[in-house]
């Protein structure tokens, strides 16, 4: 199974599925640091991988997970999006990136998710958990503001078309309370697909692997043996 984190998110994202999952699949964690573009991107990870895997996308992985569906759907045995969006970007949203971009770049030490921003990403009942909000920080600090520009620049392309046209099992999983891609994203996904299963993670935010681990390799198991 292919893994793909999101923005500045490495492997610890995945940590806790990788070890819950190891019984049913050999879990690969993409790097999508380094390319300038979603197909740059896809085609790295696609080189490492068999022919046939399993594939789930987090966030900005989501929308590589898409590009991997577009350009080799035969080798997409089934696909997993969570937390994420089928919808390009708005040119409000395009702005949005393009003053982050000028933000981090005003001489400022990067220091990843400063605590207004980690509230729009971690359920309120995490607030408090120092545990998870370090864990969050450090693949933050790790990544850098190079990573961060270089994947923020990234187009976002819509994908709803891909996913009417995929037949294999589906699953499309967000925080019952995700504020960045919010479940409305994730029911629009679920009902393009013809075998699709919607799970929404109660007292979960932005961060699901993170925030609730268990739900989601619960989650992941059923559609892997599905």
């Amino acid at each position: 199974m292919l893994l793909l984190p999101g923005l500045l998110n490495d492997a610890q994202l995945w940590h806790a599925q990788r070890v819950a999952l190891a019984d049913v699949a050999e879990c690969v964690v993409g790097d999508i640091t380094q390319g300038e573009s979603m197909r740059a991107l896809a085609t790295q990870v696609l080189a490492q991988m068999p022919p046939r895997f399993a594939l789930a996308g987090f966030s900005l992985g989501g929308y590589v997970a898409q590009d991997i569906l577009r350009i080799a759907p035969e080798r997409v045995e089934r696909l997993a999006l969570l937390d994420t969006s089928a919808r390009a970007d708005s040119p409000e949203r395009v702005a949005q990136r393009r003053a982050q971009e000028a933000s981090v770049r005003g001489g400022k030490t990067f220091l990843g998710f400063g605590e207004r921003l980690m509230r729009h990403y971690v359920h309120p009942s995490r607030w408090q958990d120092a545990a998870l909000l370090e864990r969050v920080r450090g693949m933050t600090q790790r990544l850098g503001v190079e990573v961060f520009v270089r994947q923020n620049r990234l187009e976002r392309e819509d994908g709803r078309a891909l996913l009417r046209a995929y037949t294999g099992p589906l699953l499309v999983l967000c925080g019952q309370d995700d504020g960045i891609t919010p479940p409305t994203l994730h029911e629009e996904m679920a009902a393009l697909a013809v075998q699709a299963q919607l799970v929404q993670v109660p007292a979960c935010g932005h961060l699901s692997p993170l925030e609730q681990p268990q739900a989601v390799s619960d989650a992941l198991r059923e559609w892997l043996l599905a």
